[in-house]
């Protein structure tokens, strides 16, 4: 087991609960009390359903990744992947609109998965046991 991308995991389900608790009442639910079309929140709910299932699957892939060696670097580099990538979208959008990184701090849980996923396949140098029991690289 990897603890490195097993606390990512963790991380990644908790991030899951955030945007399902606390997201839904206030992103979600005022999205679709904006009086648009019926077809446009359609879309904000497929597009908000959505989102909740990539984040769970991405869970529970660095979850697998954590316990499965031979798919592990597969898995934390698609995983991460997209979570820099929301990353960077939270931090394009934020300056770019809002002018500020405050208001969407999304990408530090992003970015910190990101990382400590990443801490779990980087390359260590060979001896005679792990460092670190965060270390243990089965």
């Amino acid at each position: 087991m990897n603890l490195w991308i097993l606390a990512s995991s963790l991380l990644s389900f908790a991030v899951v609960l955030v945007h399902v608790f606390a997201g839904g009442p206030d992103v979600h639910d005022p999205l679709l009390a904006a009086n648009a079309s019926a077809i446009l929140n359609t879309y904000v709910s497929v597009l908000w359903h959505a989102t909740t299932a990539v984040l769970l699957l991405d869970a529970v892939a660095l979850l697998v990744a954590a316990f499965h060696r031979g798919s592990r670097g597969a898995l934390v580099g698609i995983v991460t992947g997209q979570y820099l990538a929301y990353a960077a979208l939270f931090v394009g959008y934020g300056l770019d609109r809002l002018g500020s990184l405050v208001v969407t701090p999304q990408w530090i849980a992003f970015v910190a998965m990101s990382a400590t996923a990443l801490i779990g396949v980087r390359p260590r140098a060979r001896t005679t046991g792990p460092s670190s029991p965060l270390d243990d690289p089965s």
